[in-house]
């Protein structure tokens, strides 16, 4: 998560899971779940992928377990998301989860201080340097890993910058045809287009 970004922090970061299914390619449609949620949003991120795996990982530690560096887009169901009172059913539908376009080692890219940017349908939404997140990536490694083992090609998002489409006033979901875009420098960018189920 990103200074600015909407969702309250307090001392821990928010973690939440996503399920296997929800991810798809780099440009691969996204579909839209139809009357389970009608709020939609986008939530452009840097994927850490782990390359050494352990538990209770200390934060002085953590970066010696990164192998390299995606783009994700943390696809949510805001309605979902609320009212469930927890984030798995809100993130987790299928497709919700478009990831790639490669996979950038560690030692190419500086994921500590690379930038993070999202378009919708070609207006600039999100732009933010990962400079700015709230929890770097070590202290979400070291979070992550706490009773938990984590396994090489394990897949950590980081968090979104402030304008996603509910912070926006008003709020701006994704509808059937809208394309989203994201870029992060040194790795390259995903394009994604959402699209309503058909109904019989």
């Amino acid at each position: 998560m990103f200074k600015g970004a909407p969702a309250k922090t307090d001392q821990w970061p928010i973690v939440f899971t996503k399920v296997p299914e929800c991810v798809v390619g780099p440009t691969a449609d996204v579909r839209l779940p139809g009357e389970v949620s009608v709020q939609i949003d986008y939530e452009a991120e840097l994927a850490v992928v782990i390359g050494k795996g352990g538990r209770d990982i200390a934060r002085a530690d953590a970066m010696r377990h990164v192998f390299g560096y995606t783009i994700v887009n943390d696809v949510t169901a805001r309605d979902v998301q609320m009212r469930h009172q927890q984030w798995d059913l809100g993130k987790s539908f299928d497709t919700f989860c478009p990831m790639g376009p490669w996979l950038v080692t560690a030692d190419e890219l500086d994921g500590t201080d690379t930038r993070v940017r999202c378009w919708v349908n070609g207006q600039p939404r999100q732009d933010a340097r990962t400079t700015d997140l709230i929890f770097d990536i070590a202290t979400l490694i070291e979070t992550c890993s706490r009773g938990i083992t984590l396994y090489p090609g394990d897949v950590i998002a980081t968090g979104t910058p402030a304008g996603v489409g509910m912070g926006m006033d008003p709020p701006q979901y994704l509808k059937h045809g809208d394309v989203v875009r994201v870029e992060i420098d040194g790795i390259g960018r995903i394009e994604n287009r959402f699209i309503g189920e058909k109904r019989t």
